[in-house]
């Protein structure tokens, strides 16, 4: 998030799935001037998420897939709290039945922690401030994963130079999580290899064959 621009994307999407998302947009740096007030919104946001049934056309927050996640999700927001980060809402199991997560959101969030660092899978918001786009990009990029990312300005020009320099395999600007069968997707590094989706998909799906024939003489 780069320039003072409405908080609804990143609030939505940070909980897409309950987090089990693989592009979750869980990983926030905000500008320093509007960062305190985006804080404070995504926090309503997670507050005011409705956990429960599945079925309950009221509840907009699942459950995780099993015991084994909801514990890990939980150790590494513990880890946050001993390593610092500013927990702002959230931050453990929600009721005794289920494996319920509540919504979490986490401010001063330091690059080296291990809510920064590694793959979550859960409902747990990271936001970190930043001052200038060489920094964000720079900080923005270390990391082992780079499925997906998102651009949030009102500066068209802002908007190429960051998502020209991120080493992501799918950047959106002013929104998140749009799939259409036409573009590619898939991510750099350690976040996987090849693309699903779009026409560079079907390489997937085909073998390239060289032959190589000596002839007697020119047929033609």
């Amino acid at each position: 998030v780069v320039s003072t621009q409405s908080t609804e994307s990143s609030g939505i999407n940070a909980e897409y799935g309950v987090g089990q998302c693989c592009c979750a947009g869980s990983r926030i740096y905000v500008q320093e001037g509007i960062y305190d007030k985006f804080v404070g919104e995504m926090v309503k946001k997670a507050q005011a998420r409705v956990l429960g049934d599945p079925f309950d056309p009221r509840t907009n927050h699942g459950a995780q897939i099993d015991q084994t996640q909801l514990n890990k999700i939980i150790g590494l927001v513990d880890s946050g709290v001993r390593q610092g980060a500013s927990l702002q809402c959230g931050g453990g199991q929600h009721g005794e039945k289920g494996f319920y997560m509540q919504p979490t959101v986490f401010a001063d969030v330091k690059d080296d922690m291990d809510i920064s660092t590694q793959e979550i899978f859960g409902p747990v918001m990271q936001i970190s401030p930043f001052k200038t786009m060489e920094e964000v990009i720079e900080r923005a990029n270390n990391t082992n994963y780079g499925l997906a990312a998102g651009v949030f300005t009102k500066n068209v020009d802002k908007m190429y130079q960051v998502s020209s320099a991120l080493k992501a395999g799918h950047v959106w600007g002013n929104t998140y999580n749009v799939l259409v069968a036409q573009s590619p997707f898939g991510g750099y590094k350690e976040s996987g290899f090849g693309r699903d989706l779009g026409e560079y998909a079907l390489h997937s799906y085909t073998e390239v064959k060289c032959v190589t024939m000596a002839v007697p003489q020119k047929t033609s």
